[in-house]
């Protein structure tokens, strides 16, 4: 996400934080560059020149050039016009309405709309425990209302029963009468697209309006549309009148400048995000978290947000327990693995870290990319029982059947047997006798520094056996940002990373993260997944 926009506007703002004092001409010069890195972005002309406009305005103050850190304050500026430009606060899906709440969903062909109809129905369901219709009034597109109902199918949520030959307006009042019937909290309509904007296309959409009288009405916009995504937000807002949008593929390498650019253009907030291609790969827009990862900054609220769902806690637990007697073996290893991959990946991960979105090259380069952990996934899947939990006793003929079981050779193994070894080797230290441990003793410290005193001993609470790190799914977001400067004053600086020996990664880098182990240790503490 943002990944070109991230790595140009980065290198400009560290060339002016480097400096020791900024004249007018360097800060001119460094808005030259950065106008250009959002037009390359596909940002709108007319929002990039607001944009460079306001932050010249402010950058160019007597205040700011002769402060002390004059190119920190122009970060700063920049990213709290990021913000704004993004939207000043996240704005989630408005259900405060008459029950069956109407949720039509509008967009041109292919944008993603039926998915994201799926996406959105199992999130209501899972997190608001709402019950939800869909409805497909897509009647142009083959097998578009048999592909709703195998998402029904597939996300537990109800669909309408497919009548043939009504008209889209005629499925939508029978949706909304039959969400009525049926007792439906939320009932939502996805309607049918058109390749380009037509007037058949707007007068159906305002018939259906009409007709169902939706509280809400989603845009679904492609972020890889570019430019023109910006025109279509403006034609869908004047014609249908919308009340949010959701941009979807925002997980692709494009360049993004469509979300830059639509919510300044229509002023309506940017309510959902699509990450990726499973059901559950939908994230709330936080317009100050995802600044926070343009520039460079991390995200960890949303990390930790994103491990509460997907971190399974009795599992998370029982490792924490055997990680604090100093064991580790190829099956915790193979658990660990699946939950960076269950997080988004190293990749993902490390764009959420702090000061660490640039470390994705060097780990790939250094050989530690996220199809070598699926491999490392599929090496230890090919052994035996007793292999995983003793892997001392693998010689050369059980490393030969392994390698033809995992399609991969010898060497393979062998470097998954050494990340091993020195994993294990630094979970005996953490978990070690004396003092209650290496990441005991520090998470202790760390917790007395916050104020969250007491947090120090047992299994029981929080990070149990980790330390004692609080329990983060019960931190509020300050909180968790006040943790984040905590571990910033003890040592964990952005861009530096402690246990990186000679660039190589012992066991997933050993991120010595408060409260993370030796590679996201299950973060125990977190609740149950549902």
């Amino acid at each position: 996400m943002f990944e070109s926009l991230q790595d140009r506007l980065g290198s400009i703002l560290s060339g002016l934080t480097g400096r020791g004092a900024l004249s007018e001409a360097d800060v001119s010069a460094a808005l030259r560059e950065v106008r250009r890195a959002l037009l390359e972005a596909d940002v709108a002309l007319e929002v990039v020149r607001s944009f460079t406009d306001k932050v010249r305005e402010k950058a160019i103050g007597a205040e700011v050039l002769k402060s002390i850190k004059p190119g920190q304050m122009v970060v700063k500026i920049v990213h709290d016009e990021l913000i704004d430009m993004l939207g000043s606060e996240g704005v989630g899906i408005d259900l405060h309405a008459v029950a069956p709440v109407v949720i039509m969903m509008v967009g041109l062909q292919g944008s993603g709309k039926t998915t994201t109809t799926g996406k959105i129905a199992k999130r209501l369901t899972d997190r608001e425990r709402k019950k939800v219709l869909m409805a497909s009034l897509d009647t142009r597109r083959p097998a578009a209302q048999e592909q709703l109902r195998q998402l029904g199918v597939q996300t537990g949520v109800d669909t309408l029963p497919i009548i043939a030959g009504q008209s889209p307006v005629e499925i939508a009042a029978r949706a909304v009468q039959a969400a009525k019937l049926g007792g439906h909290d939320v009932v939502i309509l996805d309607t049918a697209g058109r390749t380009h904007i037509d007037e058949p296309l707007m007068a159906e959409m305002a018939e259906i309006k009409r007709r169902s009288n939706p509280h809400e009405i989603l845009l679904v916009a492609d972020s890889l549309t570019g430019q023109d995504a910006v025109n279509l937000a403006r034609n869908f807002d004047e014609r249908v009148g919308i009340t949010g949008l959701v941009l979807t593929r925002m997980d692709g390498d494009g360049r993004g400048g469509a979300a830059l650019s639509m919510r300044a253009v229509t002023g309506k907030p940017i309510k959902l995000i699509g990450t990726g291609e499973k059901m559950t790969d939908m994230e709330e827009f936080h317009p100050r978290r995802i600044a926070d990862r343009i520039l460079g900054m991390g995200d960890i609220v949303s990390l930790v947000e994103k491990a509460a769902e997907n971190i399974d806690a009795d599992k998370a637990r029982a490792m924490a327990e055997k990680m604090a007697k100093g064991k580790f073996d190829l099956n915790d290893l193979a658990e660990q693995l699946k939950q960076m991959q269950s997080l988004g990946g190293m990749g993902g991960i490390m764009g959420m870290m702090p000061g660490m979105s640039g470390m994705k090259d060097k780990l790939s380069a250094a050989g530690m990319s996220d199809k070598t952990f699926a491999r490392h996934i599929a090496i230890i899947q090919s052994m035996t029982r007793a292999e995983r939990a003793n892997p001392d006793v693998l010689k050369h003929s059980r490393k030969k059947r392994i390698a033809a079981g995992s399609g991969t050779d010898a060497a393979e193994i062998n470097k998954l047997l050494k990340m091993h070894r020195q994993m294990a080797d630094m979970m005996k230290m953490m978990g070690g006798k004396g003092k209650g441990g290496m990441m005991k003793q520090m998470m202790g410290g760390l917790a007395s520094k916050m104020g969250l005193g007491g947090m120090g001993g047992g299994l029981g609470g929080g990070m149990g056996g980790m330390g004692g790190m609080p329990d983060l799914s019960k931190l509020d977001p300050k909180q968790l940002e006040a943790l984040q400067k905590q571990a910033e004053a003890a040592g964990f600086k952005p861009g530096s990373m402690p246990g990186l020996p000679g660039g190589g990664m012992p066991g997933l880098g050993a991120p010595k993260l408060p409260g993370l182990g030796g590679g996201f240790p299950g973060l125990p503490g977190l609740p149950k997944k549902k």
